[in-house]
């Protein structure tokens, strides 16, 4: 029986670079979860009788939004639905699942590298049939829909059992519980030389995995040790938890410091990674040396040949405005072309779509290729592992190879969370309002050569995105970027990006904040951030 419920609007339902994230009480409101699920169902059309995938990274209310999930698709005339053995499906793996399956679309049900628990982050984003996150205009139509939504559809049938595979019939539709890791893990043997690799580790060559108690601890014991033979002990945290065992589960090297610590210390292993709660980040780290997202963007776009899924070569390159230019050097050699995108995956959708990229790269650790439509934490890092078997080189070995040969881009990400959203904004318009006159001012010995608001120009459905990011740029190639995120659920998070390239290898052994310092003077002269956020130091470094 389908049932159709009163609902009022919630006015904070508008959706963010990753769907909609909010604290698990906001969640629990009678009827807040449906009022989103339906306000997306509303704004689609042409799904009667299609499949849908549902599933998510196994945080606190993720059995019970996927059991809703389930009987609103129902309700709104779905066909059938695949979902994640135990609820649990990796953002990549549902990007896969829609993709293989012909799928409508999906419903993934997570916060991403945000803390979880009873009183901590969820999050819902809809993907749309190339499996990648929903454009704007479709975010746009469902946060316009749930301003005046009145009423939800749900069949009304029992739980359905998540942790038994298997199909069964209910409120009109065939529901699937799906092996949540198996396919994505085929998919990864297509593109990767796992023979290679896993002689590589067979002969001495030490694999750890962080696995946060998040979403990749299942992938990771299938793909690094059944597969490829890594040391199962050296796989750590790999039992995935409601509340990530109380951690943050963001590969960084302040919520992943032991992994650091271990790769730094005398008897480190000889590569070291770990993802995010959702499996769509990565962090890599060598032996002695980490590796920043930016430049391991450059370095697997340099070396992708090398694994079979990439030997014909690059289509083009991609990085969100944010990341580091080292990339921009390695598409100018490869001839290929170079494109920079807003921060969020659904901009390079598109580009991937088209056949003008074939890998993509945010700084903010996550990075990916046209596989999916997702990025994706377990493919960089084995795409890493694909280049040193074929190398047979350290990390730090392919890491001073490529300065050698393109430069070193000193980069940092410093981040202030929390912040009160109005002194954020006050910060940013105050900024924005003198981009154009400083040109050719100084600010702590660096002369600005030029500033902007970010837009961006999709080159494919000609769609304008404006206000990406404040960009300042300084002469000799240093440069500041300053944005607010769009993926915390407490405050504002003021993001402050700098770099700077260094062409000469005598200089390549710099501490980065060290060789930084200037720009990070430069950055408070211009900004006063410490005056608009009361802050006297980031709250992260990366």
């Amino acid at each position: 029986m389908i049932k159709t419920n009163a609902i009022s609007p919630f006015p904070d339902q508008k959706p963010g670079t990753s769907g909609l994230r909010k604290k698990v009480p906001v969640f629990q409101q009678p009827g807040y979860t449906e009022a989103f699920i339906q306000s997306v169902f509303d704004s689609l059309s042409g799904f009667e009788g299609a499949t849908l995938v549902i599933g998510g990274d196994g945080r606190y209310y993720n059995r019970e939004v996927i059991q809703t999930a389930i009987r609103m698709a129902a309700g709104n005339g779905f066909g059938r639905v695949l979902v994640g053995r135990g609820g649990i499906l990796s953002t990549p793996a549902a990007s896969h699942l829609i993709r293989k399956n012909a799928a409508f679309g999906g419903l993934v049900l997570s916060a991403s590298h945000n803390p979880g628990g009873p009183s901590e982050d969820f999050g819902i984003k809809y993907n749309v049939a190339n499996g990648g996150p929903a454009p704007e205009k479709i975010t746009d139509a469902i946060f316009a829909r749930s301003q005046v939504i009145d009423r939800y559809l749900i069949a009304d049938f029992d739980a359905v059992d998540l942790d038994r595979t298997g199909a069964s019939e209910a409120g009109g539709m065939t529901i699937e519980v799906v092996d949540p890791v198996a396919d994505y893990a085929d998919l990864m043997e297509t593109l990767f030389d796992f023979d290679a690799i896993r002689a590589f580790i067979a002969g001495g060559f030490r694999v750890t995995f962080d696995a946060m108690h998040a979403v990749t601890g299942p992938y990771a014991r299938e793909i690094l040790v059944r597969r490829l033979g890594a040391d199962p002990d050296l796989v750590i945290n790999a039992a995935p938890l409601e509340d990530f065992g109380g951690h943050h589960p963001d590969p960084n090297l302040v919520h992943a410091k032991a992994l650091y610590d271990t790769m730094m210390g005398p008897d480190a292993p000889d590569f070291g990674a770990a993802s995010d709660g959702d499996g769509d980040r990565n962090l890599i780290i060598g032996k002695g040396v980490f590796v920043t997202p930016s430049d391991s963007l450059a370095m697997l776009a340099a070396n992708a040949h090398l694994a079979p899924g990439y030997r014909d070569g690059l289509k083009g390159i991609a990085r969100s405005m944010p990341t580091s230019g080292a990339a921009d050097r390695v598409a100018e050699k490869l001839g290929v072309e170079m494109h920079e995108t807003p921060t969020g995956w659904k901009f390079f959708g598109n580009l991937l779509d088209a056949g003008r990229c074939t890998i993509c790269g945010e700084e903010s650790a996550g990075t990916g290729s046209d596989h999916v439509r997702e990025k994706d934490g377990l493919w960089a890092v084995l795409l890493w592992l694909n280049i040193l078997a074929a190398r047979q080189q350290s990390v730090l070995e392919i890491v001073e190879d490529h300065w050698a040969e393109y430069g070193r881009t000193y980069y940092s990400r410093h981040d202030y969370e929390a912040v009160d959203t109005d002194r954020a904004n006050q910060l940013m318009n105050a900024l924005e309002q003198k981009l154009d006159q400083l040109a050719g001012t100084e600010a702590d010995g660096l002369t600005v050569e030029r500033a902007d608001s970010f837009t961006y120009h999709d080159p494919i459905d000609g769609s304008v995105s404006r206000n990406q990011g404040i960009r300042i740029f300084f002469d000799g190639g240093s440069r500041l970027v300053f944005r607010l995120s769009g993926t915390g659920t407490s405050g504002a998070t003021l993001r402050v990006y700098m770099e700077r390239h260094e062409p000469d290898p005598a200089h390549h052994s710099q501490e980065t904040q060290d060789a930084l310092a200037p720009v990070i003077l430069a950055a408070e002269a211009l900004a006063g951030i410490r005056e608009w956020t009361g802050r006297d130091a980031p709250t992260v470094i990366t």
